[in-house]
Order: structure tokens, then sequence, then C-alpha cells
């Protein structure tokens, strides 16, 4: 049982509003000098900043005062014990930040025997950065949470910039999409992989959309690019598995928009897809020992482990879901494939919910509920496939999100963590909403009169 260090000292109060200090005198020095008066994005910046600082410290407050402790505490607790040893040595302590050390070294056992996650490198690389904050916050866990929400926020600007580019008309609805959704701003800005994941998935969108469609060949892309997809390989390799079938198949679309002749483009893109799927195959069997639980013959097994252990031990009344039985076979995980992408997407509903924290992730995934169906009603199937097809950025979006959806629904089995896991394919899902919607309607229509509040 992992130590949990819950308790927010009185240091922590002192120290939170002197970094926010500092981070706001930045940030506005940043926009002035980046976004002038008149540029369409300034006005989002700050905002969005806020919203994601005030996730960060909304849900440490929760953990603390709620929960008394849980994932966000202990990778916070890893991170002073990895800290504890620049009393010590500068050397031990910046070979443990690297980890370093094997788990057997006896010169390092005072640190290893107390991290359980010491042999768990996701886990332990989000208390390795906790552990390099805090020292700048002098150990405390609410300055170095707004650290991790600041850093969530320059992926997640740089995830909109790209959008924002590709669509200049359509301004409000990608910052709505990209910066503004609350389970975003709560649990992709604290103490969590999560935050660090939605950090690296926006720079590898910006920096490989910038890289292999635009070509823009500099050294910071091609650094960018490589740094968040190792990160996020290292920390949530699924990640990786849904958004690189997606990423290559935007910059073909990208591509192919070019071709005139619509044969040479059907076979273009069965030849991808084949391409896609062979490669996928390859690359799960090739890397199986890296992968792990998410390899090809381990997959079924997790997600059926899982589903059994959520339903027989979970105390989160109200909080564990069932997709029904299915066959332990890749054959039987697809035939739940419609299910899985619906809890994730759409669930809980209302009446599924017991608790609070499970109420507003309902509440949320009923709006998503509403905005699909009303799209599909006011725009129809056919126009909304045209615009599917002619549109690379909407196909990308949509492709990411029903892989991502999938692996996440059919593995989590739990709303409180699937609140959690989600959130890196919605602002993509709610982007591809939008994008259908004021392509089919005119662009003066508000948000307010679309959502019919």
């Amino acid at each position: 049982m992992l130590r949990e260090v819950s308790n927010l000292s009185l240091l922590n109060f002192v120290l939170l509003p002197i970094f926010l200090a500092f981070i706001y005198g930045f940030a506005y020095r940043y926009r002035n000098r980046h976004y002038g008066r008149n540029h369409p994005w300034r006005k989002y910046f700050i905002p969005a900043l806020t919203v994601k600082i005030s996730g960060a410290i909304f849900i440490g407050l929760i953990y603390a005062y709620y929960y008394h402790g849980g994932d966000t505490f202990n990778y916070f607790y890893h991170g002073q014990v990895i800290n504890s040893a620049i009393d010590e040595s500068f050397v031990k302590w910046f070979k443990l930040l690297l980890h370093i050390p094997s788990a057997t070294d006896g010169e390092y056992y005072q640190y290893i025997s107390q991290m359980l996650w010491y042999n768990a490198i996701a886990n332990y690389t989000v208390s390795s950065i906790v552990a390099f904050l805090s020292v700048f916050t002098l150990n405390t866990y609410l300055p170095t949470a707004v650290l991790f929400a600041v850093i969530s926020f320059t992926g997640l600007w740089a995830l909109f910039r790209t959008f924002a580019s590709l669509y200049p008309q359509y301004i409000r609805s990608v910052a709505i999409a990209v910066l503004f959704i609350p389970s975003v701003a709560v649990w992709g800005s604290g103490i969590f992989k999560d935050t660090i994941c939605m950090f690296a998935l926006g720079w590898l969108a910006y920096s490989s959309f910038r890289f292999l469609v635009q070509k823009d060949f500099t050294f910071k892309n091609i650094v960018f690019t490589i740094f968040s997809f190792l990160l996020i390989f290292t920390i949530k390799v699924y990640i990786v598995m849904a958004f690189t079938p997606a990423l290559l198949m935007w910059i073909f679309f990208n591509y192919s928009a070019r071709l005139k002749n619509k044969s040479k483009k059907i076979i273009a893109t069965f030849v991808l897809l084949i391409a896609i799927a062979g490669s996928s195959f390859l690359f799960l069997q090739k890397f199986s020992d890296e992968l792990g639980r998410y390899s090809l013959e381990n997959i079924v097994a997790t997600s059926q482990s899982t589903s059994w252990y959520i339903n027989r031990v979970t105390d989160e009344e109200g909080s564990a879901y069932s997709l029904g039985s299915f066959s332990p076979t890749i054959s039987g995980m697809l035939s739940k494939f419609p299910a899985a992408v619906n809890v994730t997407l759409f669930r809980p509903y209302p009446w599924e919910s017991k608790k609070v924290i499970v109420l507003l992730s309902a509440l949320e995934a009923l709006i998503f509920l509403f905005i699909t169906l009303k799209i599909i009603f006011s725009v129809g199937f056919k126009k909304i496939w045209s615009t599917i097809s002619t549109d690379p950025t909407i196909q990308f979006c949509l492709i990411f999100t029903i892989i991502f959806a999938f692996a996440v629904g059919i593995s989590s089995y739990n709303f409180g963590a699937l609140s959690r896991y989600k959130i890196p394919c919605m602002p993509f899902f709610a982007l591809a909403l939008f994008l259908i919607y004021y392509k089919n309607k005119p662009p003066k229509k508000r948000i307010i009169k679309f959502l019919n509040i």
C-alpha cells in the first residue's frame, strides 16, 4: 500500500499566491508580446490559462479534503522521496530523477525501498517531473500542481494554434473545443499522468502537422515531435496506438486531396488502410514486451481481468459499468465496439450517477450526446458524410476519437476512472462536431443558440 501524503501545509497557501502572481505576470507579458490587441487569439489566452490553473487547484483540494489521498498525492510523495536525496548528494538525486539506479542497488536502498512505483516507469516518470518542479516550489503540493497545469496549458494552446490556423473562421468553436471542456480542465491539469499526456499530445499534433504536412523542417519541430511521442509512449502507450493511425490518415488525406483522379484516390486510400493495419499488427508483435498489458496477446486478457476486478471489488457505488460478456478473443472485443465507444463519449447517463463527481461527468456526457443528436437531425446523414469525406482534419479527429474511445471504453469499467482516461479524445471529438455543424450552417449562428440555451 502506498503511503499517501494528503495534508496541505500552511506553506502551500503562502506560496500559492506568489507563484500565481509570477505566472500571470509572465503570461500577460507573453500575450501582449505575441498577440496584439487586434489578434483574434488574444482574448482566449488568459481565460484558458485560468481555467487550467483553477482545475488544478480544485482537484487538488478535492483529493486532499474529500478523498484524503489518491494517485495525485502518491506521485507527490514519490517526488518528495526523490528530492530527499539532495540532502545526501546532488549526484544521487540526479540519478534517481533519471531512474538510473537499479531497484536492487544497495547504495540507493533507503530511497528506492520507500517507492513502490520505482519499477512502474509510467508512474515514476510523472513522479520525476514532480520532483524536479518541487525543487522550485519548496516541496509544496499546490504550487507544483499549478506548474503542472501551466505545462499542460502549453500543449493545449499548441493544439489550439494548430486548428485555429486551419479554421480562422471558426476560432471561437475551436477555442471551446480545445481549451474549455470542463473534464479536460479538471483531470488534465493536476498532478496526474493525464496532465502530462495532454501536454505531449498537443505538442505532438502541432509539431508533427507542421513537420509532415506544412513541411516546416525546423530543428524545433523535429525535436518536439520525437520528444512528445516518446513521452506519451512512456506514460500511456495506448494513446500513441490510437493517435498514430489517425495522424497517418490526416497526412495522407491532406496530400491525396490534391489527386484529381478519383480511382487513383480510392486505390491509394485502400493501400494506405492495408499498410496501417499490417504495420499496426507487426508493431504489436514486435514490441510485445515493451507494450506489456497492451500487447496483442495480452490486450484481451487485460480488458477481461479489469472488468472482473472492478465489478468485484469497486467500493465506489454507482461507478462501475458493464458492457456485457464477450468471448476472450479479438473478435469478441470488437463485438463490443459500439458499446465501448458509446460509454466513453456519452455515458454515464444521469440515472447512472450516484455520486456528485460522477454526476458532473454525466452532465458533460449528456451535453455531448445532445450536440451529437442535434447535428444528426439538423444537418442530416448525407451532409455529415459529405463534410467528413472532404475535410482531412475532421477525418483525423474522428478516427482518433473512435479508436481511442473504443480502447478506453473496453478497458476502464469504472465511470470515475473513465472520466479521467477519456479526456485526450474529447477536444478532438468536440472539434469534429463543431466543424461539421458550422460548415453546414451560417457562420453567424451563435454557439448559445446552437445549444438551445
